[in-house]
């Protein structure tokens, strides 16, 4: 049960990380260097599942990509697939809990790059897209790694969102998180501490990977 629940977690939270990390990236971006229509919106919209109980986005979620949701009912009528009761939306939830703080870093990240420094890469005749990949991402790139560290850290750890999409099922769907009520709400004490301790274990190392990345960048 201990592998099962930890396989699936890293599996869960390493998908949630990859795609957490291209929408984060893309969004902190564009809200760092655009003002467009809609701005306020997109920001509130990405920043909601930081604020909102886990259990309510994972009920938005339903309404969304369930199998009678709004994208849900095409997705399944088109290729018989539903999020619900599924690993996938287990690294779904984990992915939309976490994407607020990828936002934010790479918000911030962007922010502390100079703009001065990406005029004088256009001046020198470099596109956009070169800029971007030789100058803007190198600068920003401790930020965007401390928020991709702490968006797995919180996708690992998620419980609400995971249990009202993916369910609690032994080898399919049961997370560390969901491992750990388990065993707790059945009286396995043992099982339950030592899944406590390695989860644990798992987020101090993330915490201290974080420290270190930030006291980095300040030298």
């Amino acid at each position: 049960m201990i592998w099962d629940a930890l396989q699936l977690s890293l599996l869960v939270s390493i998908l949630a990380t990859v795609w957490v990390g291209i929408v984060g990236t893309a969004s902190g971006l564009l809200l760092a260097r655009k003002r467009f229509p809609g701005r306020a919106f997109l920001d509130l919209l990405v920043t909601l599942p930081l604020i909102l109980p886990p259990t309510v986005t994972g009920y938005y979620l339903i309404l969304l990509l369930g199998r009678k949701g709004l994208l849900g009912a095409f997705i399944y009528d088109w290729t018989g697939f539903s999020f619900v009761f599924a690993w996938q939306g287990a690294a779904l939830a984990g992915g939309v809990v976490a994407l607020p703080i990828m936002v934010r870093a790479a918000r911030a990240a962007f922010l502390d790059v100079p703009v001065a420094f990406e005029h004088a890469s256009y001046v020198l005749g470099r596109n956009r897209i070169t800029t971007f990949m030789k100058v803007t991402l190198p600068l920003a790139r401790n930020g965007l790694v401390s928020g991709l560290i702490l968006s797995f850290a919180r996708a690992i750890g998620e419980f609400g969102a995971t249990l009202m999409i993916a369910g609690n099922i032994p080898g399919r769907t049961q997370t560390m998180p969901l491992a750990i009520y388990e065993a707790f709400a059945t009286g396995e004490d043992a099982l339950a501490q030592s899944l406590a301790v390695i989860l644990t274990v798992i987020s101090g190392i993330v915490i201290l990977t974080t420290e270190w990345l930030l006291r980095s960048k300040g030298r």
